[in-house]
């Protein structure tokens, strides 16, 4: 029997999955190793160091640069607040005296001789990095971070936006192929983690940040409205870092499609559960997709870092180029000799047979990603 590895989204009730926490910089590791975090446990701390300011002494003094330093009223290194005195000079016959005041509070970081220009160094901003996902910490990285191991559910989006967040899985609708709506709506809903069915607008997910969900998970949006969301247009493939609010993560992909009802039902069985979100999404180098995970006690899988496995007859897959874009089906076959395409390249093919209606299609094996766990 043909056979062949494909990628794909994990879903999947039994998992075990690891999450690397690690900071920008050197900083503290705050916890030990075997210690149970939750999502807001701060685990490392460290310090970015402050904003420069720079201040044009030589020219607001009227001194020559290699004077400048006598002019200073605190020496290099002295700590001072905005709007403070940091150096002054006499013009006129020493009748007129001109004073420069710090633009900040911050360290008097050096001043040159060559240029005239004073450094203000800001106060370094802290960094706090947080678990992210209850677990339990199974590796320290001196310095750095820590490796958080989590059993439970894990469910793998085809694109996200927004970042890390977590909240109760709440379920929207009555079924995968419903729409999310701004009448489904409740003041309840505040601090959720929404579970539509095929659709959210943007109209109603605007409303449900209004609402303060802090999370949106449904099968597709329509990517014209990515722009009104985001404020600008999404550039490169590479997301998570938007401040939008809250995090949204679509399942299936753009467009109104129906969330896979094995999505959908493993997500209501957990109706109430804490989840950890995240929309990181990368599709170049160093593939990411965005996730929800909902910890849970009894899990015994394996890990959770391999979400692909073998094509034969039968497997459920989702196309992920035109002209199929987002269809479902199932591999009706799989032939073992090259095809050539329109494009007049040669390629290995499958045959899918899509749910809506029990269509056939000859599909590129690199046009596919497997959905079924």
């Amino acid at each position: 029997m043909a056979h062949a590895y494909t990628p794909g989204l994990r879903v999947s009730d039994a998992a075990v999955v690891v999450r690397e926490r690690r900071l920008p910089l050197r900083g503290d590791v705050l916890v030990a190793r075997g210690d149970r975090v939750a999502p807001d446990t701060v685990v490392a701390r460290t310090d970015l160091p402050g904003n420069v300011q720079t201040v044009n002494l030589s020219g607001q003094l009227g001194l020559e640069p290699a004077r400048v330093a006598a002019a200073l009223l605190q020496p290099v290194g002295a700590r001072v607040a905005r709007g403070a005195p940091i150096a002054s000079s006499r013009g006129l016959f020493g009748l007129v005296r001109t004073v420069v005041a710090a633009p900040a509070d911050g360290v008097i970081e050096s001043v040159s001789a060559v240029t005239g220009q004073l450094v203000l160094r800001e106060p370094p901003i802290p960094v706090e990095m947080t678990a992210y996902v209850s677990g339990t910490v199974v590796e320290l990285l001196p310095g750095e971070g820590v490796r958080i191991e989590a059993r439970g559910a894990i469910l793998q989006g085809i694109f996200g936006v927004g970042g890390e967040t977590f909240g109760a899985i709440e379920p929207v609708g009555s079924g995968p192929g419903d729409e999310l709506r701004r009448e489904h709506l409740r003041p309840e809903h505040r601090g959720k983690v929404l579970v539509g069915g095929a659709y959210v607008g943007i109209e109603a997910l605007l409303a449900a940040r209004e609402a303060g969900a802090v999370a949106v998970v449904v099968g597709g949006f329509d990517d014209r409205d990515l722009r009104e969301l985001l404020g600008r247009d999404l550039g490169v493939a590479i997301t998570g870092g938007e401040n939008i609010g809250l995090t949204l993560v679509l399942t299936e992909g753009f467009g109104r499609i129906p969330m896979a009802l094995r999505t959908w039902e493993l997500l209501g069985s957990h109706r109430g559960r804490a989840a950890s979100v995240s929309g990181a999404t990368q599709i170049r180098a160093g593939v990411q997709r965005p996730e929800i995970l909902i910890p849970h006690e009894g899990v015994s899988g394996a890990s959770a870092s391999d979400a692909g496995g073998g094509l034969e007859p039968g497997v459920q897959v989702r196309v992920i180029r035109e002209p199929w874009f987002g269809r479902i089906g199932r591999v009706a076959e799989l032939p073992t000799d090259l095809r050539e395409l329109e494009t007049e390249a040669r390629v290995r093919v499958l045959v899918v047979e899509f749910a809506d209606g029990g269509e056939r299609a000859l599909v590129p094996r690199a046009n596919v990603e497997r959905i079924s766990a």
